[in-house]
């Protein structure tokens, strides 16, 4: 087996187990790129990504390129034989890619062609899917469009929520990406154009977050489900005379409990030691946890109560508020 000289992309959290588990494989990893430091929260902290940190505990150089130009020079000085990204966050244009000696593969968490772009598992489960999956592929110009190394599937649990998908996907993909390279080392490398109809998973925008009482109890649970690690759902209510969101951390569909006569996004019961109620389309949303805007999260008869709201109280924002 040929040892490989493997440069690695990536910024959050998400990406360190792999990087770790490339060290841990014995691979040579001649440099460790991500993006650049963040002032972030209401001090404006400077802050470095995890996968920062994670190079400095494996005594890994560390490069944070500001520019598409700065990352081909670094590129260029390092001279790999395979870059592996995995949630850089940065488009790698058609020049960088071309200076590693076997291109860049790259982890994504879907089955190519299924949801290319930002937000692949946030996209599935909003979309209410009981299957997907990693793909480890081959990068080009395009948006998630290069061939295909492997692929794997993962099954969606309809009590999934965005970090736990996150953790059974990354999982797959963590032991996935270990017999790719373990193939390319031997000289093993599969090309395999994608094949099936495209589907697109773009950024999460603020407008996508905003539950909608008029759809179906499932999709707005889908909605929560999908954004449970952030940006979350949230719905809009009027709290000591100014509005508030409030975003949803948890819900349920109740067994038994079809559509009611209230108007939709309309508290229709309180249901002791559980939550509340909410009118949606075709029945109901039990609410059991959220975060009212500036708050911590708590149990939702917590804030009911707080916010002395009551059955036939409006709880939905602007485009829930019909019958």
């Amino acid at each position: 087996m040929n040892k490989l000289k493997i440069v690695f992309l990536g910024t959050p959290e998400i990406a360190c187990p792999f990087l770790n588990r490339i060290a841990a494989d014995g691979h040579s990893v001649s440099g460790v790129i991500s993006q650049p430091d963040r002032l972030q929260g209401r001090g404006m902290k400077l802050c470095c990504p995890p996968v920062k940190n994670k190079a400095g505990e494996l005594k890994l150089e560390i490069f944070q390129p500001r520019s598409h130009e700065d990352l081909a020079f670094i590129l260029s000085e390092l001279k790999p034989d395979l870059g592996v990204v995995v949630a850089y966050g940065r488009i790698i244009k058609k020049e960088a890619l071309a200076i590693a000696r076997l291109g860049f593969i790259n982890v994504h968490f879907s089955l190519l062609p299924a949801y290319r772009g930002a937000a692949p598992l946030q996209w599935a489960l909003i979309k209410g899917e009981s299957v997907t999956g990693v793909t480890v592929f081959w990068l080009d110009e395009g948006m998630d469009t290069g061939p295909v190394l492997a692929s794997r599937e993962v099954p969606v649990s309809r009590d999934d929520y965005a970090p736990e998908l996150f953790t059974k996907t990354a999982g797959a993909g963590i032991e996935l990406l270990s017999e790719c390279l373990a193939e390319i080392s031997a000289g093993r490398i599969t090309k395999t154009p994608q094949a099936g109809q495209a589907t697109l998973a773009p950024k999460i925008r603020p407008a996508d977050t905003r539950l909608d009482f008029t759809g179906t109890a499932a999709d707005a649970r889908n909605l929560v489900r999908g954004l449970s690690a952030g940006p979350r759902a949230r719905f809009s209510i009027e709290l000591g005379g100014r509005p508030a969101d409030v975003q949803v951390l948890r819900c349920s569909l109740p067994d038994g409990r079809g559509a009611r006569a209230a108007g939709f996004g309309v508290i229709t019961a309180i249901e002791r030691e559980k939550g509340f109620y909410i009118q949606c389309r075709d029945g109901e949303l039990l609410i059991e946890e959220v975060q009212p805007e500036g708050r911590k999260p708590m149990s939702a008869l917590d804030f009911l109560n707080g916010a002395r709201l009551k059955p036939g109280d409006a709880a939905g924002n602007d485009n829930s508020s019909g019958k």
